[in-house]
């Protein structure tokens, strides 16, 4: 199991997801491997369909519902309707017990 973290580079929140996914992680008794994916430019945010910083992606599918059928792209930092700049996680947990199976 892969899991990335895209963030763009000065993002004050790619660690927090980083530690969110270590906690969950180790609730469930995983180990996944964790890569930081920096998004460097506008150009690679809309190649790489990047929906703000910090995405977390769990074999390459966003543990937000929904996201992976939406169109556009966002080269700062990602809000969810929360306004928390994490997602829940209940996401991450919920996306990492999915692809087990």
């Amino acid at each position: 199991m892969v899991v990335e973290i895209l963030y763009f580079e000065g993002c004050p929140h790619y660690e927090d997801a980083r530690a969110l996914i270590e906690r969950v992680s180790d609730e469930l008794d995983l180990s996944p491997e964790v890569r930081l994916v920096n998004v460097a430019d506008v150009e690679a945010a809309e190649r790489m369909r990047f929906l703000g910083s910090p995405t977390i992606r769990v074999n390459g599918r966003d543990v937000e519902p929904g996201a992976d059928e939406r169109d556009g792209f966002a080269f700062g930092c990602r809000i969810d309707a929360r306004r928390a700049s994490l997602p829940d996680a209940r996401l991450v947990r919920n996306a990492l017990v999915a692809r087990l199976s």
